[in-house]
């Protein structure tokens, strides 16, 4: 029997990463190939003529599982009865500027948004925050959104999780399928921690830890650790514009994994509500190493912390803290 469409919210879909993301949606990327999708697209009234372009284009392509598209520039429109919300426009941060004017600025962009989504998107509707700064535009949404369960807020980490896999597949020459476990914890910023002391890598002799095959601790704990933090300034600096491609595939797979759930025996990293375990502080947004089965996520519990790694979950915490506090001030 044919599935009834899920509509799926793009917020900044005329921008970079909406171009790249809303045609992976309609081509069941995100949802599997016989989910239907009804797509629902935000930008801004500055881009409603480019937003009106990727609709046009979206009918040119005759996606098949593409039942339907709202293009708008009013935000209860665009949240109205959505299912999943993707939220990729926010405030980015321009030369100059300091980081409490981009707060600011996103704050009040979340608050407009949350108060659309608590009023007026389906019940359960499930929330991946993908602007920056993530994990506290997350929380922020979450703060006036009291009504979405706190399950149902996450924020992107899965663009640095993948970038890990690709990094370590990469250095051994293997498949990046092959590579799996690695865990990126905290903040999606320069000091997110990209874990590799619970990665494994398929082998024929079964699975091997990676930190046996690499064979090389300084450079796991140095460059793998700084190459995974500032790839998005080195594609940056490559292309001239930031990732887009790798980004929406990332939220495709976020989404993906939490809807269909993920593989038995695999985690995947997930910027979620903190219940404080592994002593991370209650109440922040926090990349986890999850699993997820029946559309909903669990954190997974009881893995060793060394004490290199234990001060590095330290410090990102506590620059989630600062952003918190940061962020709040901005509420008065």
């Amino acid at each position: 029997m044919a599935k009834d469409p899920v509509r799926v919210l793009v917020t900044g879909a005329a921008g970079q990463i909406g171009y790249a993301l809303v045609p992976m949606i309609a081509r069941g990327v995100m949802l599997g190939p016989d989910q239907p999708v009804i797509l629902h697209m935000l930008d801004i009234p500055p881009a409603a003529e480019a937003l009106n372009g990727v609709k046009m284009e979206l009918v040119d392509a005759a996606f098949p599982l593409l039942k339907g598209v709202v293009a708008t520039t009013d935000v209860v429109e665009a949240c109205t009865g959505v299912n999943i919300a993707v939220m990729v426009g926010g405030f980015p941060r321009k030369e100059g500027m300091e980081r409490k004017d981009v707060m600011s600025k996103n704050v009040s962009i979340y608050k407009s948004q949350a108060s659309a989504l608590k009023n007026h998107a389906a019940a359960n509707c499930k929330v991946l925050v993908v602007a920056n700064p993530a994990n506290t535009n997350a929380l922020i949404l979450k703060e006036f959104a009291p009504s979405i369960p706190a399950k149902n807020i996450t924020c992107l980490t899965r663009l640095d999780h993948n970038r890990a896999l690709g990094q370590i597949s990469e250095r051994l020459s293997i498949q990046v399928s092959d590579v799996k476990n690695v865990i990126i914890w905290g903040n999606h910023s320069s000091t997110q921690y990209p874990d590799v002391n619970h990665a494994t890598v398929k082998t024929q002799g079964g699975e091997t830890p990676v930190r046996q095959l690499v064979a090389d601790d300084d450079w796991l704990n140095r460059e793998f650790i700084t190459t995974v933090q500032q790839r998005g300034a080195a594609i940056i600096k490559a292309r001239k514009l930031s990732s887009a491609l790798s980004a929406a595939s990332a939220a495709c797979d976020h989404i993906r994994d939490w809807v269909l759930g993920t593989a038995e025996g695999t985690w995947v990293s997930m910027g979620v509500y903190s219940d404080g375990s592994y002593g991370v502080p209650a109440g922040l947004i926090y990349s986890f190493p999850v699993t997820c089965r029946d559309g909903e996520w669990n954190i997974v519990q009881g893995l060793p912390i060394d004490d290199f790694s234990r001060k590095k979950l330290d410090a990102t915490a506590q620059e989630l803290t600062e952003e918190k506090a940061l962020a709040y001030s901005c509420l008065s």
